[in-house]
């Protein structure tokens, strides 16, 4: 029997939604297979959000990558009982060999605009979307919960802890990599500074110091043990004397390489007994050692910290970040834009799409600052568009980029460490009243008169394909 805690790549294209397959089983029956567009976007931005930050393609390439209908995946969806031979052959020698355009990872990006688009055989892109969906959308409402954060911390680092509170393994590392990319400094996970490259932090939990007889004793015998790794818990009975007791533990072991780097608090009033603590290490002559808190932490919780002058240097944010607790999930959608050279449009109301291919231009003003974002289709260009703009802009550019085409990867596809650096300076660009915790405003997203007049023309259409 498999185990739950692993993925077999024999069952990874079973990561799919049934309709998917019926759908694609009726396509193939009838022969629909013509060229389709597809585009991934987010219908609106939820509560108190004034962006989102794109994560996740690197998984969703790997993803369309390795998409592979194994022998038993086959005889699987065959004992069903619900597919025909022809379309049980097709997937056995299934293989995506589409192309897919998409937002830079660390893109700052807005409600009703193109994140993704993948453009393929209508069957192959079909199949596609419950991985895009499930990839983009978790890890960019991750990244965007972490990027709130690190927009109130000040420039204190940022640690993720939330791998024991994650949604399952997986949601726990594209926590760490999803926060990793929106500013955060590193994670306590393992196996994400192993795959990713994150930096990983961690010392000791209060059942430590609990197993000693003194707490004195806990911090002598860790500090013995790692020398560098010397922030130590000190909020397991109460917290003053258990900085005193770190400082004792600084003094016996000062002959012996140790220096105590700093202290964590994890409950009660972060910000009264952090500045406590402070005074008391400070009058210790321990003004270099450094106040690290946890526990039950978000921008919110964050944000009054920094306004109390809390001297606290780091934070870790752990179940709040990695289920975005105020705001669990994304409305993301995947629609039909075009199939065999014509657009598509679904006008359904409050779910209005889009008609056509799409590309997605952004305009930066003379201070460097980005002001209003255009959809537009996918043949115009920056000539085209930088006219509609207004006020007229210093620089305009598209933001889709062509990530994997004709069924391989492009290697222009970002390392993670690039991307976060594309992110830092990307969100330090971005106007402070979009990033407000509570009513940020809304940031302009217009459509070009070419994608309106497509809208426009397919309204009329839609009536007619009801007739």
């Amino acid at each position: 029997m498999s185990s739950d805690l692993q993925l077999d790549s024999a069952d990874s294209a079973l990561l799919i939604d049934l309709y998917e397959l019926t759908m694609a089983a009726s396509y193939l029956e009838h022969g629909f297979n013509e060229p389709a567009a597809f585009v991934l976007s987010l219908r609106r931005l939820p509560p108190r959000r004034g962006y989102l930050v794109a994560a996740g393609l690197a998984r969703l390439i790997d993803a369309a990558s390795n998409l592979r209908f194994s022998p038993a995946a086959v005889q699987y969806l065959d004992s069903l009982q619900l597919f025909k031979p022809q379309f049980l052959d097709y997937l056995a020698n299934f293989s995506f060999t589409g192309t897919i355009r998409a937002l830079r990872e660390g893109t700052i990006c807005f409600a009703d605009e193109p994140i993704v688009e993948v453009y393929a055989p209508l069957i192959e892109a079909q199949l596609l979307e419950s991985i895009a969906i499930n990839q983009i959308g978790v890890a960019s409402l991750i990244a965007t919960k972490a990027a709130r954060c690190f927009g109130v911390a000040g420039g204190r680092r940022l640690i993720d802890f939330g791998l024991r509170h994650s949604q399952g393994i997986d949601a726990g590392l594209v926590a760490a990599r999803s926060s990793y990319l929106a500013g955060f400094h590193g994670s306590s996970n393992v196996l994400a500074g192993r795959r990713y490259g994150i930096p990983i932090y961690g010392t000791m939990a209060h059942s430590y110091v609990m197993a000693h007889e003194r707490e004195r004793d806990a911090f002598i015998d860790f500090g013995r043990s790692f020398p560098k790794l010397s922030t130590l818990l000190i909020d397991t009975y109460d917290t003053v004397k258990g900085a005193a007791n770190a400082a004792a533990a600084a003094r016996e072991l000062k002959g012996e390489g140790f220096e105590l780097q700093g202290v964590r608090l994890d409950s009660g009033d972060l910000a009264d007994l952090s500045k406590r603590v402070r005074r008391y290490l400070d009058g210790e002559g321990l003004t270099h050692a450094t106040i690290f808190a946890s526990g039950n932490l978000d921008e919110y919780a964050i944000a009054e910290l920094v306004r109390a002058k809390a001297p606290i240097d780091a934070f870790g944010v752990g179940s709040a970040l990695v289920v975005s607790l105020d705001a669990p999930v994304l409305d993301m959608t995947y629609k039909l834009t075009e199939y065999a050279g014509q657009p598509r449009f679904k006008s359904a109301h409050g779910k209005i799409t889009l008609p056509g291919r799409k590309q997605l231009f952004r305009a930066w003003d003379r201070t460097g600052q980005f002001y209003a974002d255009i959809v537009a289709l996918f043949e115009e260009t920056t000539a085209t568009v930088t006219r509609e703009f207004k006020p007229t802009p210093e620089r305009v550019a598209p933001l889709l980029e062509t990530c994997f085409e004709h069924g391989q990867p492009r290697p222009a596809i970002a390392e993670l460490a690039q991307a976060r650096e594309e992110f830092l300076s990307e969100f330090a660009r971005l106007d402070q009243r979009y990033k407000a915790l509570e009513r940020p405003d809304s940031f302009r997203v217009r459509l070009s008169a070419a994608q309106n007049a497509m809208l426009i023309a397919e309204k009329v259409k839609a009536a007619r394909r009801q007739a």
